[in-house]
């Protein structure tokens, strides 16, 4: 149990919920007795890759940023698991040049996609590592909660901006553009939720009280799959599994 509660501790307090569904994700793609192949896209220090390597996984990390895959072996490293995590310096979108095909169990593709200039085939790249019957972990903003945010800060002109741009901007991927690349590349999706439904809202102020801390943990967890408030999430989680 200290063990568990360890390497939960070491992914960051917003990220829980993605993490809960990650580490389930991880027993049910494990081919038995080799260790299960994680890809992490863009995975940068590894606030992910670390802990999935500390659950038994082989991950490989892809990223452009030479600090950043310096900063994820110090990690592993000091976890213990630098034999488990491979970091590759390269660019996701030429993912295919760096990884091999349908050779992982688990890919992450978590904040990358909006980092991308070629939306479509960089994501058709990423797909194409998931091996049959492997899932494919997807987290992108939510622009819906953008225009929340605008406007809730007081700067109406740019809320009705990015309300109007809903659906017309193909150059950000949506949680419903990456439902329908999901679709098209032939992966069914599994889950999808939002993360970041209150956090972004509440105030750090609201925090210091009793218990807060912990309500709004709950709050999130329950509001995660529950529309309407899924929907207005600052992110949104689409985990997708590729048939067998």
């Amino acid at each position: 149990m200290q063990t568990d509660t360890r390497r939960e501790a070491t992914v960051p307090a917003r990220q829980r919920l993605v993490w809960q569904v990650l580490s389930t994700a991880l027993t049910s793609v494990v081919q038995t007795p080799r260790p299960a192949r994680v890809l992490d896209c863009g995975g940068g220090s590894g606030s992910f890759a670390v802990p999935l390597a500390q659950l038994g996984a082989d991950v490989t990390v892809v990223d452009i940023s030479v600090d950043a895959l310096a900063t994820l072996h110090r990690r592993a490293v000091e976890a213990g698991v630098a034999e488990r995590v491979r970091p590759v310096q390269g660019d996701v979108e030429a993912l295919i040049d760096v990884v091999p095909l349908n050779g992982f169990d688990l890919v992450l593709a978590h904040g990358i996609l909006e980092e991308v200039e070629h939306i479509l085939p960089t994501f058709e790249a990423i797909a194409a590592s998931v091996r049959p019957g492997g899932l494919l972990s997807v987290l992108v903003g939510n622009p819906v909660a953008v225009v929340l945010a605008r406007a809730l800060s007081g700067d109406l002109a740019a809320a009705l901006a990015e309300l109007r741009s809903l659906g017309s901007d193909d150059t950000r991927p949506s949680p419903a553009g990456i439902a329908a690349l999901c679709r098209a590349g032939g992966l069914t999706i599994e889950q999808t939720h939002g993360v970041g439904v209150f956090s972004e809202l509440v105030p750090g102020s609201a925090l210091d009280a009793p218990g807060a801390a912990e309500a709004l943990a709950d709050l999130e967890a329950e509001s995660a799959v529950q529309a309407p408030f899924s929907e207005i999430a600052s992110r949104v989680h689409t985990l997708a599994r590729r048939p067998r």
